[in-house]
């Protein structure tokens, strides 16, 4: 027998592969749908986009790929957050960008509805090459002296 909480997870995760798939299709009456009206994005250089920006960027933007893995859902009372490691290869105008970050999600529910609230980004730490020690920020703020 499943727990209430295990469903919200279930629908949870459904709700976020369908915006995952409205994102790399650009499928912007689904992402209305689905992107709450108060919505605020934070990406991986601390630019905010609303709702509206976030939609309009893919008059601009366009995927080539948009992958997922190692997906954590926790559910609170009305609100679940979604954490995810997220790689994607994309058309920026004339550049071609490639991009891994770790995002975090915000999913909120209102009036029975479950739509996302917000969203952030970080990049990623590069995993060193063989026999490349990785420095720790302590080392970095040694060097930066």
């Amino acid at each position: 027998m499943m727990s209430e909480g295990s469903n919200v997870e279930e629908r949870i995760a459904q709700l976020q592969a369908r915006f995952d798939d409205a994102e790399l299709n650009g499928d912007r009456e689904t992402l209305r749908e689905l992107i709450a009206g108060d919505f605020l994005s934070i990406g991986p250089k601390g630019f905010v986009l609303d709702k509206e920006e976030w939609i309009s960027r893919h008059d601009r933007f366009t995927y080539r790929a948009l992958s997922t893995s190692d997906m954590d859902i926790r559910v609170y009372e009305g609100m679940a957050i979604v954490r995810d490691i997220q790689r994607n290869k994309a058309d920026y105008d004339d550049s071609h960008i490639e991009v891994n970050t770790r995002v975090s999600q915000v999913w909120i529910q209102q009036q029975g509805h479950w739509q996302l609230a917000a969203i952030q980004f970080s990049p990623l730490a590069e995993v060193p090459r063989r026999n490349q020690k990785h420095p720790s920020p302590i080392e970095n703020d040694r060097k930066a002296s």
